[in-house]
Order: C-alpha cells, then structure tokens, then sequence
C-alpha cells in the first residue's frame, strides 16, 4: 500500500510540472520571429483575405491567451460548462487532441505515431548496447582495480564521455560504410514491416536488415551512455567492495565470485538503475543528432523539422509528449528501487 500511495503521490506531484513545460513551450514557440502562414505559403502569392483565412482556421487569430486556453483544452471545458465566448471551442490536450500540424496538415498525434517507433527502437538497441556493455565492464574494472583491465576501462571510458554522439557516427559512416563497405550509412528497416515492402522474401532476412541498418546508429548513440554507465558502475562496485559486511564475508571463506554476485553487484546498482532511468529518458537530444546523421525519420527529426518551419501545434506537442515520458522514466525509476534495495521505505512510518 507505501508504494501504491508513493506512485500517486509522484503521479500528482508531474501534474503541474507538465503544465510547466506546456506553459514554457507555447510562449518560446510564440516568441519565435517568423510567421507560420508565410513559411506554409511559401512563394506563393497569396491575398489578405486567404492569409486571415488561415489564420482563422488553426486560431492564429486568436490572442495570445485565448490561443493557449484552446490548446490546452480549457477553452472546450469552459464552454462544455456553458460560459459564453467559450462555446464550440475546439478540444486540446486534457481531451486528448495535440492539435493539427500546418506543414503537414495532418494531426499531430498521427504523425507522432509514425515517427515515435523508429525513435524507441534506436533509442532502446542503443541502452541494450550500453549496458550489456558497461555493467560488465565496470565490474570488471572494479575487480581489478590499478591492474591494466582497469586503467584500459578507464580510457575507454573517458573517450566515450568526451567524443560527440553526432561525431561517432560520422566516422563509423566513415569507416565501415564508405571505406570497408559493411554496413549501410543510413536510414532504418523496420521489423514490423512486411518484408515484401523493402523487397525481401522472408522474415529472417528482415530480421537481419534491421540489425544491419541498426548497428551504426546504435553504436553513435550508445557510446555515451556507455561510457557514463560504466564510470558509474565501477564507483559503485569500488565502494561495494569495501564495505564491512564484504570483508565480513570473505573472512567467513565465501568464494569471490559469491561475493561479487550476491553480496556486492545488487547494492551497487542504485546508482547506475538511477542513470540509466534518467538517461534513458533524456537520450532524445542525443537521438535528434543521430538520426540527422543517419537519416532516420524518427521524433527528433521531426521536433527539427517543426522549429524550422514555425509549426506551432507539432512543436508544442512533440515536446509536451518528450517532457511527459521524462516525467513518467522518472517515477519507474523511482519505483525500480523497491526491487533493488528493500531498505527503501517510500516515505513509511517504521
């Protein structure tokens, strides 16, 4: 019931923190120079009287305030209640309805559905690639502390820290596309595809394009969180180590192995589950970069692709829905903690 209570109790407290981040957004965007219609028209020659009708059609017309009520939905709840001026306002995101996309001129939800897969899968391959490689590493590195295992780690790890994402994956296009030819510079197959679709026979040979087209980008992306992961891993696992109840153990003649498994790699691991949780989550700035280099049609992509062309509606939607799975990794990741060290009480009375 502590956790239950907990994870409301955090479910609320994200609520006027998404209003934040809403609030912040629509005026940033707002305050942009530029005129949306302008960039729609483009070169087209266009009269006073289609420009005023556009603008009425997405409520550009609107003040300020009003613009916001409507996006947010409270103009469509103030007139669901009968207050006069807000009648036959459109519905907005407490409804559930992110708006409609002048670029595209598509609504904005439809067009995050079909980029937000690409992104998950790039983003979830890269943490798969960086912490199958990191905790490994870490723990090894801890284990041999001062010996050359550790200080390769070390270097390896200061490396990943300290190169750019976006300069990773140029020089992997580089090398393993342009010079050895191995692997594809670009774009992805989506596994959820019918093979027919990119003229493949069977769901294998899908299967294996996708790993193919997924290695690079997810390389780029993971190197990072690589190397951030591992440098906290080793920390975590040094101090572990040195704790009494290790030493405790060892004088007790319990086998190193069973120390390190049991006694202490899940202690250490409050740390790197706190990294991974947050970094995971704010791995889409990471992502826009990787997938510009890679060509990859995925959210951040398409946030680039609505600040350039002063679309109002998907730039606010796309960052209110990053800004809300940030808050919802946060929550899981406090919540993981329940499993990982039972001595967390979430706020309980002893």
């Amino acid at each position: 019931m502590g956790l239950l209570r907990y994870t409301l109790n955090r479910v609320l407290q994200s609520i006027p923190v998404m209003f934040g981040i809403a609030v912040i957004t629509f005026l940033l965007v707002n305050s942009m120079p530029g005129n949306p219609v302008d960039i729609m028209l483009a070169e087209q020659e266009a009269s006073p009287e289609l420009i005023a009708a556009i603008e009425a059609r997405y409520g550009l017309d609107e003040p300020l305030h009003i613009q916001f009520l409507n996006y947010i939905g409270l103009s469509w709840i103030l007139g669901a209640v009968g207050i006069p001026g807000f009648v036959g306002s459109p519905p907005g995101i407490l409804q559930g309805d992110l708006g409609f996309s002048m670029y595209y001129e598509r609504p904005v939800a439809d067009l995050m559905l079909t980029r937000l897969p690409p992104t998950l899968l790039l983003m979830i391959s890269a943490f798969a690639f960086a912490i199958a490689t990191a905790v490994p590493l870490g723990v090894l590195a801890a284990k041999r502390r001062n010996q050359p295992a550790d200080h390769v780690s070390r270097v390896v790890a200061l490396i990943g820290v300290s190169t750019p994402s976006f300069w990773i994956g140029i020089m992997l296009i580089i090398l393993f596309s342009v010079q050895l030819g191995w692997l594809p510079s670009g774009r992805l197959v989506y596994p959820w595809r019918d093979p027919s679709h990119y003229g493949l026979t069977s769901q294998w040979e899908l299967y294996y394009q996708t790993v193919r087209h997924l290695i690079l980008p997810m390389v780029a992306l993971g190197t990072l969180q690589m190397a951030t992961i591992m440098r906290v891993e080793r920390s975590s696992m040094i101090e572990s180590l040195q704790k009494e109840y290790v030493q405790l153990a060892r004088a007790y003649g319990v086998s190193e192995r069973k120390i390190m498994r049991k006694h202490a790699f899940r202690p250490s691991q409050l740390p790197v589950v706190t990294l991974i949780g947050l970094n995971l989550t704010s791995a889409i700035g990471g992502a826009v970069l990787i997938e510009m280099v890679f060509s990859i049609n995925g959210m951040g992509r398409l946030l680039i692709q609505a600040i350039q062309t002063h679309d109002y509606q998907l730039t606010i939607g796309t960052t209110v829905v990053i800004g809300f799975v940030f808050v919802i990794g946060v929550i899981i990741t406090d919540i993981s903690y329940a499993y990982i060290d039972p001595r967390v009480s979430y706020g309980e009375e002893n």
